[in-house]
């Protein structure tokens, strides 16, 4: 269950969402929630690692991306109310493809994913490798999301790959409300974003990051962006964003208002 705390989003913002239990292709329940839209596009927000739809800091963003669209967001494996563990980015594409059935399922016929740090990594993933038809996207957004594995270059990275790799670290983490899976990801390991994000040449996708963040720096955003180009996507942009840090507690309701626009725009393309 999730760690309630003084973040969590307002009550006028829990009632306007419906909310949901979900099941993961493996059977993992996912907490999820809905403010809908007129509009045939809906936005499927994935969170960062430690995050939980119930927070102030996705409150931000449901509040400005729901102008625009229907919005999901959802608790991934091992975060607030969902069960299981995380697995860092590994499984939790399944978790992100049980929202978009759901969107399918609500009857939006236009589905773009919006991932935060892990989250990005997830959408980026997750495009990659649908389970179906229903579960295909119109588009990905991946904000202040890691190219690689295993990224060490900074120090909030390392210590972060302490706490995950040690009992007592796991431990900690799941009195702050992130349970964390003990056991390492297979051999050989899942692809990491740089080489998904070669896997769909023809869908639009977004990078976004900040110049000040500290976890992950430009050389992500800009890897990516060079593995979708040499693979022949011409549909792929990076904004770079002077003076953002990192992920949904540093973006600003203007970058997040130009994320909604960019996403209108791909549909209105398809539609067209």
């Amino acid at each position: 269950m999730r760690k309630l705390t003084d973040t969590s989003m307002s009550a006028a913002m829990a009632a306007a969402l419906t909310s949901t239990m979900l099941t993961a292709s493996d059977g993992t329940a996912i907490s999820a929630g809905h403010l809908p839209h007129d509009g045939n596009l809906c936005l499927v927000v994935a969170h960062g690692f430690t995050g939980q739809w119930r927070s102030q800091r996705l409150e931000k963003v449901i509040r400005v991306l729901s102008r625009s669209a229907g919005v999901i967001v959802l608790d991934m494996r091992g975060h607030g109310e969902s069960g299981g563990v995380t697995t860092i980015g590994h499984k939790e594409i399944w978790d992100v493809s049980a929202a978009i059935r759901w969107a399918r399922d609500l009857g939006y016929r236009h589905v773009v994913t919006v991932g935060f740090s892990m989250g990005g990594a997830v959408v980026l993933r997750q495009a990659a490798f649908p389970e179906g038809e229903n579960d295909r996207v119109d588009a990905v957004v991946a904000v202040s999301a890691p190219a690689f594995w295993y990224y060490r270059g900074t120090k909030i990275m390392r210590r972060m790959h302490q706490v995950v790799a040690s009992k007592i670290g796991r431990s900690f983490m799941r009195t702050r409300g992130t349970r964390i899976d003990s056991q390492g990801w297979p051999d050989p390991m899942p692809e990491a974003p740089v080489e998904a994000i070669t896997l769909y040449p023809h869908l639009p996708v977004l990078l976004v990051h900040g110049d000040i963040d500290r976890y992950f720096p430009l050389e992500h955003p800009r890897s990516l962006h060079d593995a979708a180009v040499e693979s022949g996507n011409d549909r792929v942009e990076l904004w770079e964003i002077t003076g953002f840090g990192h992920a949904e507690s540093a973006i600003d309701d203007e970058t997040l208002e130009r994320i909604a626009t960019w996403a209108r725009e791909q549909i209105a393309r398809v539609d067209s």
